[in-house]
């Protein structure tokens, strides 16, 4: 596999908002989470990726659901956060965490790695005290508003972080508001040559409401990479505009 996404040479903001991506990962049969995580559906390989992709990124974003089943951190291996440095960049992205009932266990690496820096965005109609207890642990808590939480937390980014460019990596319902808002400019998916069956659903985009083709978001292919070592294709994807 010759892919690098940490050479990758991406766009510059559009106006008014940072530069938006998603990144997942998904089985051959559509699952992006399989015994309640993603965690065995991608190889090294992918996981390497993911962590070169975040080389460009300000902020790396995961919802609630996401940070309870695996966790989420900025994290990125010392070749990479030299290369960060190497360009101007902070050593490691802020991580980030939207969350709508505070519920974010305390052991989590996010919590007790100060080797980067992070910040949550709690709903504005989580339960009574949720904020009080979460800034007991150390990270900074910002209040957005209910209705647009995904919009209200991308504009503090911007505005009161500086981010340029944001990455969300899941869950399913994260991504769905994202992209319904018209937050998102790139989505970059690997599939795994893995067949999970079972019941029930798991998509990487999911918002309120049944499936139609009228509200169907196009996109564009820019590439699509197979790794003959593991059998995954990586793609990468431009989110229409409209």
């Amino acid at each position: 596999m010759t892919l690098d996404y940490a050479s990758l040479e991406l766009p510059d903001p559009p106006a008014g908002r940072p530069y938006a991506a998603i990144n997942m990962v998904m089985t051959a049969d559509g699952r992006t989470v399989v015994g309640g995580t993603e965690r065995g559906i991608g190889s090294a390989a992918d996981q390497r990726l993911m962590r070169e992709l975040r080389v460009h990124f300000d902020v790396v974003l995961n919802g609630g659901g996401t940070f309870r089943a695996s966790g989420t951190s900025a994290r990125l291996g010392e070749d990479l956060r030299a290369l960060r440095v190497s360009r101007g960049l902070p050593p490691s992205p802020i991580a980030a965490v939207l969350t709508r009932s505070g519920d974010l266990p305390a052991e989590r690496r996010f919590f007790t790695d100060d080797s980067f820096d992070a910040v949550i965005y709690l709903a504005s109609d989580a339960p009574a005290g949720a904020g009080e207890r979460l800034a007991a642990l150390g990270r900074p808590v910002v209040a957005v508003p209910s209705e647009r939480a995904p919009a209200a937390a991308i504009e503090h980014m911007r505005d009161e972080l500086g981010a340029r460019r944001v990455l969300a990596e899941g869950g399913a319902r994260l991504n769905g508001e994202l992209l319904r808002a018209g937050l998102v400019d790139e989505f970059f998916l690997t599939l795994a040559p893995r067949i999970a069956g079972g019941g029930g659903q798991s998509h990487a985009v999911a918002w309120d409401g049944a499936a139609a083709v009228e509200s169907m978001i196009g996109m564009e292919l820019v590439s699509a990479v197979p790794c003959a070592g593991t059998g995954e294709v990586f793609l990468r994807y431009r989110v229409r505009a409209g």
